[in-house]
């Protein structure tokens, strides 16, 4: 049941620990990285509010305390460009802390030169630059939040970190181990209802007898044990699972590294009951002896 927000008078406080409500402030340099930090938090978990106007910072405080669940984790993302933005951050961070939030603020930054050449590859202006350079952009705005830097919690500098690195700092910082892992998705399907769109990985369990044409397997499904034992028992059924979840073992740590967090591996048969089921079922529980995080989805079951 999702709580709701108390109603506080003016000098009342939100007790940190009855709040629960984890808050991050990112801002820093234009060209700095704040959209790929944005998306790391999103990857672990945050509900993540781009372009926030400073001024309403405490207000989406205490509607993630009351929305609950996964707001509970929320990243405000506060941009130089924004209108409504301010450089009292301190100011805004301390009003939130006399509620009992405990915000924590991350700082993105990177050397004037690598800024200029990120700004020039993608031919865009600064947003500070006017009439002038882009130096005379980034100086300006350096100024502007050089407060801002000085009182975060975290400094990310990203000048020597491509998008993949950064993103990993950002999982480091804020995601815990589970976060970071891959989660596997093993998807049985039926080949005559069409290939799963979102598929990764695509096998085919049709060089198995089909268990439809045995009479006293025809109703059931690869979910029950004489179905399951007829199909993993058929020649190269199992060597065929042990294959594939070696590939996948293999490919998941560099699939991580890359930033890729949900993988589906798709097995089909015709129908999507007998035979893709059994070997969705047998690849899921390898995987999971091989401790990735792996489970199982069978999104033709019943439709026949």
């Amino acid at each position: 049941m999702t709580e709701a927000m108390p109603d506080l008078g003016p000098d009342e406080v939100v007790e940190p620990d009855e709040a629960g409500t984890d808050l991050v402030v990112v801002t820093g340099l234009s060209g700095g990285g704040r959209s790929t930090v944005a998306r790391a938090l999103e990857n672990v978990g945050f509900y993540v509010v781009d372009n926030l106007p400073q001024a309403l910072m405490l207000e989406m405080a205490e509607l993630a305390f009351a929305a609950g669940g996964a707001a509970r984790r929320t990243a405000m993302v506060l941009d130089v460009r924004s209108r409504a933005f301010s450089t009292d951050l301190a100011g805004a961070v301390r009003a939130l802390k006399e509620r009992g939030f405990s915000p924590r603020v991350v700082f993105v930054d990177a050397d004037d030169e690598v800024l200029i050449r990120r700004f020039e590859s993608v031919r865009r202006s600064h947003p500070l630059q006017g009439d002038g350079r882009l130096a005379d952009g980034i100086a300006a705005e350096r100024k502007l939040l050089a407060e801002a830097r000085e009182q975060s919690d975290v400094i990310i500098d990203t000048s020597h970190l491509n998008v993949n690195q950064l993103r990993r700092r950002v999982e480091e910082l804020f995601g815990g181990e589970d976060s970071r892992r891959l989660r596997i998705t093993v998807l049985s399907f039926g080949f005559k209802y069409g290939l799963p769109p979102d598929a990764d990985y695509v096998l085919d369990a049709r060089f198995l007898p089909n268990p439809f044409w045995v009479p006293e397997l025809r109703e059931h499904t690869g979910l029950e044990e004489g179905v399951s034992s007829y199909v993993l028992g058929q020649e190269g059924a199992t060597d065929f699972v042990a294959t594939y979840a070696g590939l996948i073992a293999a490919t998941a740590p560099g699939f991580e590294r890359e930033g890729k967090r949900y993988l589906t591996v798709a097995i089909g048969c015709t129908g999507g009951k007998h035979r893709s089921v059994a070997i969705a079922e047998e690849l899921t529980s390898r995987l999971s002896n091989m401790r990735l995080s792996a489970h199982t989805s069978h999104r033709d079951l019943g439709r026949e």
